[in-house]
């Protein structure tokens, strides 16, 4: 098999490597991944794969080497499970490499799930893998690339909602341009009677996209923070730019009455004990409200009103989104290295083959 090492002290340094498939043990598939997609929300798994545990996943074996999590496509190659056969296709989280061993476990349905001993004590939504048809190219990769990024999108603004805003009056979404804040603008956008205001937060370079594709009620370059109305507000973070969030912060200070951290795709500027005047930012962990919802709401309730509202979003995607697909391992080097170092355009939608 082949797989992307990430350097876990300098995540901008990848290696491809080749390693020889171990034979199955009983009980367990091998599939070969198709399809995978590469966005900021895979720098952000590998930016806090410690401190949240996205390294566990996929050990590699080697210290101070970790491999990313990606979502896609896969197709069984070989079995010695009776819950998978040869040529069955899932769609979840795999590795970066072009192969994964799991042991299936029937969960009703399409739902199969990675039953492997070392992610007993992670999070099961992510454990969770869905049997598929094989689609089109475009098809798997606009999945591939939107149903992750805009289910945390509808997950906080679901969130959201149920905690009434924390009575603020605007909502500021930072890093609006990502497709994670561009989602969660839209889904607050057709919120029946504008509960509150969305104020997309994005770089000067990304302001006319964000207007022109967010539906939020205005857009703040970050060189006019201090701009912003001092009103009752929530920031959500999608990026962890430790300046951004300061002078927010000192701007707002007791206006503030919730400061979110969804993503660290601004890694390099991140600082977890920053001193920051007013709340004190808290993680947003997506598997955390989709387990409140099952508790209050049955099971598969979340996950319909998940895909009904990431189908919705994705449905004018090329509007918004331009699909960028490259073939082989060898390919990603160069696009994580973009996304990683922020030089990625924010309408690109990155989709590897293999």
């Amino acid at each position: 098999m082949q797989r992307i090492l990430v350097d876990q002290a300098n995540i901008t340094k990848t290696q491809l490597q080749e390693v020889a498939d171990a034979p199955l043990a009983n009980g367990q598939a091998r599939l070969k991944i198709r399809r995978f997609a590469l966005t900021a929300n895979n720098v952000t798994y590998a930016a806090t794969g410690f401190v949240i545990g996205y390294w566990h996943f996929f050990p590699t074996g080697i210290d101070g080497q970790g491999i990313v999590p990606v979502w896609g496509f896969a197709e069984v190659v070989e079995t010695t499970s009776d819950v998978l056969e040869v040529g069955e296709r899932l769609y979840g989280f795999w590795p970066m490499a072009d192969t994964m061993v799991m042991t299936p476990q029937d969960m009703g349905g399409k739902t199969v799930l990675d039953a492997s001993e070392h992610r007993a004590k992670l999070p099961v939504v992510y454990n969770r893998y869905t049997r598929t048809a094989e689609k089109g190219a475009a098809e798997e990769g606009c999945q591939s690339l939107l149903q992750p990024l805009l289910a945390t999108s509808y997950l906080l603004s679901d969130w959201l909602q149920d905690n009434k805003f924390f009575d603020a009056e605007q909502v500021i979404v930072g890093s609006a341009s990502s497709k994670t804040g561009l989602g969660l603008c839209k889904f607050l956008s057709e919120l029946e009677g504008a509960p509150v205001k969305v104020i997309g937060l994005t770089s000067s370079g990304n302001a006319d996209y964000v207007a022109a594709q967010s539906g939020a009620d205005s857009v703040v370059t970050y060189d006019a923070i201090e701009n912003l109305p001092k009103v009752s507000s929530v920031y959500v973070d999608m990026s962890g730019n430790a300046d951004v969030k300061q002078r927010l912060h000192t701007h707002l200070a007791n206006e503030l009455r919730h400061s979110s951290a969804v993503g660290t795709s601004h890694w390099d500027q991140f600082r977890p004990k920053q001193e920051l005047a007013g709340v004190k930012p808290e993680f947003f962990f997506a598997p955390s409200q989709i387990e409140k919802r099952r508790a209050e709401w049955g099971p598969g309730e979340i996950e319909r009103q998940i895909t009904a509202g990431w189908k919705r979003l994705a449905s004018d995607a090329s509007s918004w989104l331009d699909l960028k697909e490259h073939n082989g391992l060898e390919a990603v080097a160069e696009v994580y290295s973009a996304l990683a170092t922020g030089k990625a355009n924010a309408r690109d939608g990155h989709v590897v083959n293999l």
